[in-house]
């Protein structure tokens, strides 16, 4: 059986981009990108030169139909997850999509049906999962070093008054969606269960869209994650994660190759470089999760254990909770 997985990648986006650079610093005898497609030829054939990808494709249809291609990677944009998952999936090929997977937990229910109708392998790209730095607190507390989690505190901010995609309401735009997953997926990572009580405030702009929330999630014992995520103003972006016998804080927790260790001592772990400068900071680290795709698939695996199916459908029921109380909705909520 070949170690080789031939990535297709739908959208010629930056974070597409960044997805194929991280790509290229892994061995080529395991990861190859075979296609990419656009809804624009042009632009995906301007993609596929500049990375030297063997096949452009002017639409994802094609892309979906094509042949040679094992995994889709999805960088499109949040309102086009569904209608594209679905598509790769009912098409036979496996899926990766970026985060967050959809508009509301009905439609995340659609592509995991989707997923298990045709037993494929499916994750949401939560990347953050698989940096070193995740997986070394997952250790602290399975084997009970941190001792029981009490508390985490996650703040995520950033000034992003001019990025439409997180402003405009079209453009599935939002901070409980480009933001908020972050927040949620780290105090989930931390607790390992259902929150019991959602209690958030937040502030609207002028589209009605939310871009300054404060959210506490209550778990069992009256254990709390208390988090906030801004597109207005820089915060520490740091999450503390509290245990009985002491704490752990990653730094710059969306991506962290560094945290502050339960013994007081800095840690960290530094991807290579790629062949081109990404467009967002440290988006060579997508790599930990390219590498986690294909051993899952290599496995005969429908879902990863660092982001899980349940993991997907519990993110979503946050999400959508959190908007319901703050006061977004959109267009998918009604359908």
């Amino acid at each position: 059986m070949s170690k080789l997985i031939r990535w297709g990648i739908a959208s010629a986006g930056k974070i597409s981009e960044d997805f194929v650079i991280a790509l290229s610093t892994l061995p080529s005898t395991d990861h190859k990108v075979q296609a990419v497609a656009a809804r624009s030829l042009e632009r995906a054939q301007e993609f596929a030169k500049k990375h030297e990808i063997p096949t452009a494709l002017g639409s994802y249809e094609a892309l979906a139909k094509s042949g040679d291609v094992d995994v889709v990677y999805i960088g499109t944009l949040n309102p086009q997850h569904y209608e594209v998952a679905v598509l790769m999936l009912n098409n036979g090929k496996h899926v990766l999509c970026e985060k967050p997977l959809a508009m509301n937990k009905k439609q995340v229910e659609g592509i995991l049906a989707a997923a298990k109708a045709n037993k494929r392998f499916f994750m949401e790209a939560v990347w953050s999962r698989f940096f070193p730095s995740y997986q070394h607190v997952k250790e602290l507390i399975t084997t009970g070093k941190l001792g029981e989690v009490k508390d985490v505190e996650v703040n995520f901010g950033f000034p992003l008054e001019h990025v439409d995609r997180l402003q405009k309401r079209e453009l599935g735009g939002g901070v409980v969606y480009d933001l908020g997953i972050y927040t949620i997926q780290a105090s989930q990572w931390a607790f390992q269960e259902k929150p019991q009580k959602i209690e958030s405030t937040g502030s609207l702009n002028t589209e009605g869209i939310d871009d300054d929330v404060s959210a506490t999630l209550t778990y069992s014992g009256g254990r709390t994650a208390r988090m906030r995520f801004s597109s207005k103003v820089k915060l520490s972006n740091t999450a503390v994660i509290k245990g009985t016998k002491g704490q752990v804080t990653l730094i710059d927790f969306w991506s962290p190759n560094k945290l502050i260790d339960i013994d007081g001592k800095e840690k960290e772990w530094l991807p290579p470089k790629g062949k081109h400068q990404t467009n967002y900071a440290n988006s060579e680290a997508m790599r930990y999760e390219a590498e986690g795709v294909r051993q899952s698939i290599l496995a005969g695996e429908v879902e990863n254990k660092n982001v899980t199916y349940a993991d997907s459908l519990l993110f979503a029921e946050i999400e959508d909770t959190i908007r319901k109380q703050i006061g977004v909705l959109n267009k998918f909520d009604e359908q």
